[in-house]
């Protein structure tokens, strides 16, 4: 079985501009993780979709998807989410398990909730290689010049550019490979965890890239809202 996994655990808003979480600000007349929500739903190869979300919102995303969801709705389960991004995706995965037990048949592609212009031929892209290679990640080639800087005051080293991307999600696993991976790390290797295929490479299990889009933006700032906002025909914030 296929699994999407949408991550919607963050109680933080930086971009001021809402008392809410931001995957729940309104975008062009829906909440953001519903639009994120939508693309999954209308994946035929995804299974069930599993949203992990903040104890004190879990009431909140029910009843959005209670009010927008209106086409498979009993595949949606809201499970709490954890600590961090990582534990929030072991919770779905143990919500996965505990229903459907442990296979080497199932894989989960993971996705940021406020990442609402996902396209379906990434998550196809992300299927196939997740059946092929057991880990991949949605990655763009970097257009800017990296700078290292250890120090925050003076450049370290400049990476050879073609070799830099920028990382995005979806990023998808093997649930029993991700499950032992994760089990495997010490409490030092999880914290410098930065996303979930951290976890594969820390172990030094190979993960495989799949093309990005610039399109498939995470919203954080007021300037990344307002350009969606523009995509979708919605109003901007000053």
């Amino acid at each position: 079985m296929i699994f999407a996994g949408i991550l919607a655990g963050g109680v933080g808003s930086r971009m001021n501009i809402a008392d809410m979480p931001k995957q729940f600000l309104d975008l062009g007349g829906r909440p953001i993780v519903i639009h994120t929500l939508e693309k999954f739903l209308l994946n035929e190869r995804i299974d069930e979709i599993y949203v992990g979300v903040h104890p004190s919102w879990l009431t909140h995303m029910e009843s959005l998807v209670e009010k927008y969801i209106r086409i498979k709705r009993e595949c949606v389960h809201i499970v709490e989410g954890g600590t961090d991004r990582n534990s929030t995706i072991m919770n779905i995965v143990d919500a996965i398990e505990a229903k459907h037990g442990s296979s080497e048949e199932h894989y989960i592609i993971t996705h940021d909730s406020v990442r609402p212009f996902l396209t379906s031929r990434i998550i196809n892209d992300n299927i196939d290689a997740v059946l092929k290679y057991k880990a991949c990640d949605t990655v763009i080639p970097a257009t800017d010049t990296i700078v290292v800087s250890e120090d925050g005051e003076s450049i370290s080293k400049i990476p050879v550019r073609d070799k830099m991307y920028q990382g995005q999600t979806p990023q998808s696993f093997q649930i029993t490979l991700l499950r032992r991976l994760y089990e495997e790390l010490n409490e030092a290797e999880r914290g410098i965890l930065t996303d979930a295929c951290k976890i594969a490479v820390v172990r030094d299990h190979p993960v495989y890239l799949v093309q990005g889009e610039p399109s498939n933006m995470k919203l954080t700032t007021i300037s990344d809202y307002n350009v969606a906002q523009a995509m979708v025909g919605g109003n901007f914030i000053d």
